[in-house]
């Protein structure tokens, strides 16, 4: 079962991350973020760079892309995110990266076949955007999730059908997508997207800070995803 790992250091260094990265989404995305790249030419890099089993990989999800393009909004998310919580293992990045907190591009994700919350968000959110679902619906959503007895730091994918809707919730931890009343074991912490961070009972708040999602949109960049 993928989840982050629960400690004080993962929780700062999540809260610091995620913070860094609604200011960067506004900053390099705009208003209307979109995503578009050559999938020949990604396959092409993840094998030159990653190696044969992760141009399969990239493949896969190319395959997945392009199937799903033709179906309603419904569809895409359910499609979007069985193929990344069936794509990846999960894992704690000091494992994968010998880091504490890093965040794998989608190309790398498949490369490595693991990943932890965060990666599983980033690969969801990349593909739906690709997928032109409008960027205002979907929210990364930090909570904290109780799995058994203990309560970790998490993060979700919102997506949001109206801007003041309840949520679906996509998650490593549960395949299948529910509405958010449906998961009382997650504690949303606070969401964002390009207008704004959001706290529950509080106003929207403008970021201040930047972090680790300008150096993933420039290894991004390198691979061949055009913004």
């Amino acid at each position: 079962m993928p989840y982050c790992q629960p400690t004080a250091a993962r929780v700062r260094a999540l809260s610091r991350g995620l913070t860094a990265l609604a200011l960067c989404l506004a900053l390099a995305w705009g208003p209307a973020p979109a995503v578009t790249f050559d999938p020949g030419a990604l396959a092409s890099y993840a094998r030159q760079h990653y190696g044969a089993k992760a141009g399969r990989a990239v493949e896969a999800w190319q395959a997945m892309l392009a199937q799903a393009a033709g179906l309603d909004e419904q569809e895409k998310l359910r499609m979007v995110n069985g193929f990344w919580n069936n794509a990846l293992i999960g894992g704690e990045d000091i494992s994968i990266w010998g880091q504490v907190d890093y965040w794998a591009t989608p190309l790398q994700s498949l490369a490595k076949g693991a990943g932890d919350c965060e990666d599983y968000v980033i690969g969801k959110y990349f593909s739906l955007l690709h997928l032109g679902v409008a960027p205002e619906k979907l929210r990364f959503v930090y909570v904290r999730a109780q799995v058994g007895s203990q309560s970790i730091a998490h993060m979700v994918l919102g997506y949001y059908p109206q801007p003041q809707a309840e949520p679906l919730v996509l998650d490593s931890l549960v395949d299948r997508i529910q509405p958010a009343h449906n998961r009382p074991d997650l504690t949303p912490v606070f969401s964002f997207n390009a207008q704004g961070v959001y706290i529950p009972g509080g106003k929207r708040s403008s970021v201040e800070r930047i972090g680790r999602w300008r150096d993933l949109l420039s290894r991004m960049r390198t691979e061949g995803f055009q913004p």
